[in-house]
């Protein structure tokens, strides 16, 4: 094998050591990652790599011989060429591999392109050929020779048990080498360079008026690209749930190493974009603002709170024809209804459209909503911890004259509005789902929506810009689309149905399509199933089940975990019994799975404390319990190259038969659907409708919300209702104390225990750690 002549350029930046090598044709950019290493150790590898690549051709070539006695290696190197001479060496049968050395000067006057191609593609060991280099290009790379140069010295960097990650360029080849110690996840995100969201846009197909970017690392995506490609066979589906970081680099895999078109979809609820060398970047823009939606989300909804008790305010205040006279105030001398107000006289079944006919009674039925103050269920919300917002008393300025009510803060993401965006599935339909929003219910029993408010359209302008999904890259420069992040213990937890559809069509029938259900599969699964493929009309093809030794250690009965303390001896220390206590909830997640027909994939994310022996473990007996395949995986080290066989197994799973078919009937009694949850996922012995719950239930089928389907809001750390039950509990009743309605997002959600909808600050929040740079503008401590 020729190495050639390296020139190395050593640079320091803060804790980074970089080794550029500079080489006159285009190749890629290689940023290795070396934890915990010192830099002169880093070569000291090198050097070893390179012994043992020594050694180890030295024995391949003893074998060949014995193969072959007569066979000796032969490598012609030409420096001053001609065409006649190249024929000679393809046709020497004793010359295995040829170099052409052109001169570098402008002198001598060489048809580059004409001698480079007259070297047999076989023995072209600089593949420097339009064969060769197009095999390259296309990532046939078991049918080409790959350059020598940069080839030997990767195989170098890979023989050190570096992680080495690809990343194209347009320029001149330039091999970099990054020995780095990161101590966090953003300074392993710091260390890659991303694409232009531009150059990414393009690379998975999409045209540039079907792009708006923001910024050079983030972009939305029109929806008219659903329709430019509706002839487009739609690729493979596969959720994955517990772990997000599993989602992507299973993408990755199949991207980057396995060279099949993939998208990951991924939920947008900030502080989740995954760890270690398998991440969402820039890592700061994924958790900060990213585009707006969630603003956009506040915004909205907080329209909507000041709206209900604005209406209220000036109902309790004015007489009928008052009010009437102000909704429809004059203009040129007549009064003139809106089309949002026709639409509420339509639901009224007045047919009128001139608002100087209406009779006193129809004035009285289209001014009043007659809101029942206690049964306002729609709150405001801010996208801040802020634990004393949980409770509070509005109307207290004397200007209110007296209105006062107690009302609470949400936090953003649990806002129905979030829901709806996430199960949408164009603006039209965003629009009606937003304008059949209930959110309190008149004192008849009437249910009061925003369409009743008169606010829906303008709630629409609002997302206008949300509904379009976010385009982001992961660490190794692969598509993520980031869209959409419903709480998965109240909501359905799960990313957009346009960001999947869209992806779906992107990739093409040889692709695959990665999405996030956030939380447990009896969470987000379930969830996932029963309400986002109710609506998209999507069917999964495999299931991936994330699993962790500490958290199968913990449903075995492992001890309490602090948040800032250190783990207990039980979670990095080999166990075995404790491990296979825990491993009845992976057997009770699998079977979850199994009800819905899909083909499921273990996949075991492994720690450095894990032991050979925890690990096998699992993956046997996931397999016993009927899974399609369990592998382990080490890709928050490794990347995409420590998941290799995640992505293979999901390859082989998605060809397999599958069944999909829906838990219950959405005909079925709201009770019964309950029941069936708790029964067949949760593992209960029946359910318990306190009184609240029993009235909701009659109230929202006498409304004709009866055929909705479930959304349980219930605890993420236990199958029961209890957090602190682990493993599988049997032998207890779900109580369900009350059912609330997203009419808008499609579902009712009944409440299982209590749990708080806006989170609080610790005692020591990480604002003290976060600051700006004021000169380089980077941020610090965000993680």
């Amino acid at each position: 094998m020729y190495f050639g002549t390296i020139s190395v350029t050593i640079t320091r930046k803060g804790n980074r050591l970089w080794a550029i090598w500079s080489y006159p044709f285009p190749l890629q950019w290689c940023t290795c990652h070396c934890i915990e290493i010192k830099i002169q150790l880093g070569f000291i590898l090198l050097s070893c790599a390179l012994r043992q690549v020594r050694e180890r051709l030295k024995k391949d070539v003893e074998q060949m011989k014995l193969q072959d006695p007569n066979f000796r290696p032969g490598l012609v190197v030409l420096q001053v060429t001609i065409l006649h001479s190249i024929t000679e060496v393809n046709e020497n049968s004793s010359v295995h591999g040829l170099i052409v050395q052109l001169p570098l000067d402008s002198i001598h006057k060489i048809d580059t392109e004409k001698v480079t191609n007259a070297v047999a593609p076989e023995k072209d060991v600089d593949g420097l050929t339009s064969i060769n280099a197009g095999k390259l290009a296309r990532g046939d790379l078991g049918d080409c020779f790959l350059p020598c140069t940069p080839n030997g010295c990767m195989e170098l960097i890979r023989q050190t048990g570096l992680n080495v990650f690809l990343l194209c360029s347009d320029e001149k080849v330039i091999l970099c080498v990054v020995f780095i110690i990161p101590n966090s996840d953003i300074v392993i995100s710091r260390s890659c360079v991303p694409k232009p969201i531009d150059r990414l846009a393009r690379e998975v197909g999409l045209l540039s008026d079907e792009v708006e970017l923001y910024g050079k690392t983030k972009a939305k995506v029109q929806l008219n690209i659903i329709k430019r490609l509706q002839a487009q066979p739609d690729g493979k589906y596969v959720v994955v749930t517990g772990y997000a970081v599993s989602s992507f680099i299973c993408c990755t895999v199949l991207f980057s190493l396995l060279r099949i078109p993939a998208f990951f979809c991924f939920l947008s609820t900030g502080g989740a974009a995954g760890g270690g060398y398998s991440q969402v970047i820039p890592m700061e823009e994924f958790n900060l603002h990213l585009t707006g939606d969630i603003h956009a989300i506040t915004a909205a909804n907080n329209l909507v709170a000041a709206a209900i008790d604005a209406r209220m305010f000036h109902e309790s205040t004015q007489s009928d024809k008052a009010l009437y006279n102000r909704l429809v105030p004059l203009s040129g001398g007549q009064r003139k209804f809106s089309p949002i107000q026709i639409n509420r006289l339509k639901k009224l079944g007045i047919e009128k459209t001139d608002a100087s006919t209406l009779t006193e009674d129809e004035i009285t039925r289209f001014a009043r909503l007659d809101i029942d103050p206690s049964s306002v269920t729609w709150q405001r919300v801010l996208d801040t911890n802020d634990r004393f917002l949980r409770k509070i008393t509005i109307g207290q300025s004397p200007t209110e004259k007296g209105y006062t009510r107690e009302a609470q803060f949400d936090i953003t993401v649990a806002s129905e509005i979030m829901a709806v965006l996430a199960l949408t599935s164009s603006m039209e339909d965003m629009r009606q789902r937003l304008a059949k929003m209930v959110v309190a219910t008149s004192r008849s029993g009437q249910p009061i929506t925003t369409e009743d408010l008169g606010v829906s359209g303008a709630l629409t302008v609002l997302m206008k810009d949300a509904i379009k999904p976010n385009l982001m890259q992961t660490l190794e420069g692969n598509p993520v689309f980031v869209h959409a992040g419903p709480f998965a213990n109240i909501a359905h937890g799960n990313s957009s149905i346009l960001a999947d559809k869209i992806a779906l069509k992107l990739v093409g029938p040889e692709g695959f399509v990665v999405t996030e259900a956030g939380f447990g599969a009896d969470i987000g699964m379930e969830k996932f199933f029963n309400i986002k493929c109710r609506y998209s009309g999507l069917r999964p093809h495999v299931v991936v089940l994330v699993a962790t030794v500490r958290a199968l250690k913990m449903h075995g009965g492992g001890p309490i975990v602090t948040a800032g303390m250190p783990l207990p001896k039980e979670y990095i220390e080999e166990n075995l019994e404790l491990l296979e206590n825990g491993c009845s909830n992976m057997k009770k997640q699998i079977e979850n799975a199994q009800h819905f027909g899909v083909p499921v994939v273990v996949a075991v994310n492994a720690f450095k404390t894990d032991t050979e022996a925890e690990l096998d473990l699992i993956c046997s007996i996931a397999k016993a319990a009927g899974a399609f395949d369990a592998v382990r995986c080490s890709h928050w080290a490794e990347g995409g190259a420590g998941a290799v066989a995640l992505g293979q197994a999901v390859q082989r799973a998605s060809e397999a038969p599958s069944n999909f078919k829906f838990l219950y009937d959405l005909e079925l009694p709201i009770t019964d659907k309950i029941r069936i949850i708790a029964q067949k996922i949760y593992g209960a012995d029946d359910i318990e409708l306190l009184p609240e719950a029993q009235h909701k239930v009659e109230l929202y089928t006498k409304q004709g919300f009866n055929n909705l389907p479930i959304c349980m809001a219930k605890t993420h750390l236990s199958l029961s209702h209890e957090a602190d039950k682990k493993g599988v509990p049997t032998g207890y009743v779900l109580p369900i104390r009350d059912i609330r309605a997203s009419v808008g997002s499609g579902f009712l959600f009944p409440l299982v225990g209590t749990m708080p909808t806006i989170p609080g600050l610790p005692t020591r929040p990480c604002f003290y750690d976060i600051d700006l740079d004021p000169e380089t503008e980077q941020v610090n401590g965000l993680f």
